[in-house]
């Protein structure tokens, strides 16, 4: 978009107008292909970096030596747009081209939610201990200055919880996988805690009660 005019889209409207293997996480999209080597994974930056110019819009890249890895919204917006539809199946339709395959995996992003009667007193320590940075979109608390490491965010909590974990793992997946992915990890030894606030997120346990939150885009958008 050479003008930077941005249509803002939800994630219910991003996730119907964008090609496979594309899907969303959070407030982005998000994607993984194999390349074999790292020549190839080259290649297929190149190519990404030339449509990405030419369409004055960019997504993060992470080049690996078998793989490349995608993400994308739109950070002036703080938000998903139709400038990430349109680079996101720009790039499905390059990976086509060059015969690179998804990986089998849906994509994910994993974050730290730290549960706080006073999040002021706290906030600093982890910034601090972390040496991350605050985060710029405002959608989270704190981030990786290098964007690889987890986010982190505060959960206010309204009276001491002594008898469980004051930390949680967040894990975000595709919609259309969360589903198989809770079966199994009940499968592998866990269980259900709740799905009062499906599908937006369900909480599971380990056997000892360690929690992890399966998130989804999902009814997060009501006042869309």
């Amino acid at each position: 978009m050479s003008d930077n005019s941005y249509t803002p889209l939800t994630a219910a409207e991003v996730t119907a107008a964008v090609a496979d293997p594309w899907r969303v996480i959070a407030n982005a999209l998000q994607v993984a292909y194999r390349t074999r080597n790292m020549v190839t994974g080259g290649r297929f930056v190149a190519r990404i970096i030339d449509a990405a110019e030419e369409a004055n819009h960019h997504p993060d890249i992470d080049l690996r030596y078998g793989s490349v890895h995608l993400s994308l919204t739109t950070h002036s917006e703080h938000r998903m747009t139709d400038a990430d539809v349109a680079l996101a199946n720009r790039i499905a339709d390059i990976a086509r081209e060059m015969d690179l395959e998804p990986f089998a995996a849906p994509p994910a992003r994993f974050e730290l939610a730290i549960d706080a009667l006073d999040i002021t007193a706290i906030r600093s320590f982890w910034k601090t201990i972390l040496g991350y940075d605050d985060d710029p979109d405002d959608t989270l608390d704190l981030v990786d200055p290098t964007g690889i490491l987890p986010a982190v965010w505060f959960q206010q909590m309204d009276s001491p919880r002594p008898q469980r974990s004051r930390m949680h793992v967040d894990l975000w997946l595709p919609h259309d996988a969360v589903q198989e992915r809770m079966a199994a990890a009940i499968d592998a030894g866990g269980h259900l805690v709740t799905d009062a606030y499906a599908p937006s997120f369900w909480v599971l346990a380990d056997a000892e009660g360690n929690e992890i939150c399966l998130c989804t885009w999902q009814d997060r958008e009501k006042s869309d």
